[in-house]
């Protein structure tokens, strides 16, 4: 196969165009062309008068590759050959693999010990999808909040509720087989070309049930609504863990275990301490989201006469390091998305943002950050940061009436330092509801000034970041795990045998496809240990 990098095609490009440029490019007859498919695709819109895609083309010619290429003399054209994932080296397993926790990292660390014939056992202490958006949407509109099945927990994790942004700083090879899984189980081809692919909460949740399917196909058991209550050791290894439902509390025996807990399973943190399983607290972020008009934020990208038939609501990834030393940046961006309740405690508040397939909602919102890190909390407790996590989010709810509102701020009061008392342009998608407040009396100063800073900065970056009329909505505290569960080189436990600490809750991913490769990974050491 030949690959073309830095073809440039227009936003209204037809599957013949492509044929075209790249019977030109390679100066070869069209007929000599057997396919042509995209491998890489992202809008260029640095000059808003031509915005267009820049894309990487694959070629299959019904001739000879290596001589056709030779005649081109184009140096971005090479021969490649395709990706494909394989495992050698398998050895049979003697007991079944446990995988706890069924988010991208122990959904893909369970579906790859499946296809070797490992018949893992999952516990999820969440719902299935169904069951999920029904727990979900109850307390969306009707403020009951259910502490194991929400936008946390439950099959497919936190990024089921997500925009399903699918695009990572990992550089790992089997990114390309995640891609392809999703594509498999439902998700639109364009991902694997797509520079910033995304599917949407919508589309994911078919995806998520489709891939549990195929593992019970293969053999794997997965127990729904079921929490790892403790883990058995005996010298130094795994010998089981105990499991309780609603109904009753039972023991599973295993020999590899995968932690692939989530950000959120503080229960689970605090038994790891109390097992004395090696962990170490981590830096990581809290902050608000904030909201703008989806169509400002498009003209601000595009320009005022962007083409709406071909370009979606526009995305945007800011950062800056700050004079006082800390880093505040925006994170899971959602285009035409909403920001939505996502609790997982009684009593607290806590913010996510969501956006479906189409991204077609008026507002869009991104997660603004500021990284904190175990010194601000001045104890030497290794879950300090859940605490401190915990303490924000219990104040939160507190602002916000002490019933799951979240407490919101138009951005021109919060430079202003007073409460704010009316909305502009911009209304708030927060469900169940919204109570108004000052940030500057919830967050530490630091935090505070720090937001302000990264708004000033950031407005330089994207003209009407710091829209007066923008809602910052509170509390965004579960970017990422407070913790990370040590690990040796073999991935397992730096003390326990057996034990493999797995994904974002164990501090060692950061979304759905960094948490999916290691998954991957972690399966791939039990498979060929």
């Amino acid at each position: 196969m030949i690959r073309i990098a830095e073809v440039k095609l227009p936003l209204s490009y037809t599957d013949e165009d492509i044929y075209n440029i790249s019977s030109k490019e390679l100066r070869i007859s069209r007929g000599s062309i057997e396919k042509c498919s995209l491998f890489k695709r992202s809008i260029d819109a640095r000059h808003k008068n031509d915005i267009h895609y820049v894309t990487s083309v694959d070629v299959m010619l019904n001739t000879d590759e290596n001589r056709a290429l030779s005649k081109a003399k184009n140096k971005k054209a090479s021969i490649i050959n395709e990706y494909r994932y394989t495992l050698e080296n398998v050895k049979k397993q003697t007991s079944r693999p446990v995988v706890v926790g069924f988010g991208p990292a122990g959904m893909f660390a369970s579906l790859i010990l499946s296809r070797y014939g490992a018949s893992p056992i999952i516990i999820e202490r969440g719902s299935d999808a169904d069951k999920r958006v029904e727990s979900v949407e109850n307390f969306w509109k009707n403020r009951i909040l259910d502490e194991n099945s929400n936008v946390q927990f439950g099959e497919g994790g936190a990024g089921t509720f997500s925009d399903g942004k699918l695009t990572t700083g990992t550089k790992d090879k089997r990114i390309r087989q995640v891609l392809k899984d999703f594509v498999r189980y439902g998700a639109p081809e364009e991902i694997l070309y797509d520079s910033k692919p995304h599917i949407g909460t919508d589309r994911l949740i078919d995806i998520v049930k489709n891939i549990r399917r195929d593992i019970i196909s293969m053999g794997g058991e997965i127990h729904f609504d079921t929490r790892l209550k403790d883990i058995k050791i005996k010298n130094g290894k795994v010998s089981s863990i105990i499991c309780e439902n609603k109904n009753s509390s039972y023991e599973i025996e295993c020999e590899n275990l995968i932690l692939a807990i989530g950000h959120s399973a503080r229960d689970t943190f605090t038994l790891l301490k109390d097992l004395n399983i090696p962990m170490q607290a981590k830096p990581f972020s809290v902050g608000s989201r904030i909201e703008h008009l989806a169509e400002k934020i498009n003209i601000s990208q595009y320009g005022n006469d962007y083409d709406r038939r071909y370009l979606s609501a526009a995305d945007y990834k800011l950062f800056s390091h700050l004079k006082n030393g800390r880093t505040v940046y925006t994170f899971c961006m959602c285009p035409g998305g909403k920001v939505v309740a996502a609790a997982s405690e009684k009593n607290s508040v806590v913010t996510n943002g969501m956006s479906l397939y189409k991204r077609d909602d008026i507002n869009s919102n991104s997660a603004l950050l500021v990284s904190v890190n175990p010194d601000d909390f001045r104890s030497d407790d290794i879950l300090s940061g859940m605490y401190f996590q915990r303490e924000l989010e219990h104040k939160a709810y507190v602002f916000g009436g002490s019933n799951y509102n979240a407490p919101i701020q138009r951005v021109s009061d919060f430079f202003e330092n007073r409460k704010s008392s009316s909305f502009g342009d911009i209304k708030p998608s927060y469900l169940p509801g919204c109570e108004f407040i000052n940030t500057n009396e919830l967050f530490p100063g630091y935090i505070s000034e720090s937001l302000k800073e990264g708004i000033k900065e950031f407005s330089k970056k994207l003209k009407g970041f710091d829209d007066p009329d923008a809602i910052l909505t509170l509390v965004e505290s579960r970017s990422s795990s407070p913790v990370r569960i040590l690990r040796n080189d073999d991935l397992e436990s730096v003390l326990i045998k057996g034990i493999y600490p797995c994904g974002e809750g164990a501090g060692y991913a950061g979304g759905i496809m960094s948490a999916s490769v290691d998954g991957i990974k972690c399966a791939e050491k039990i498979l060929t240990k």
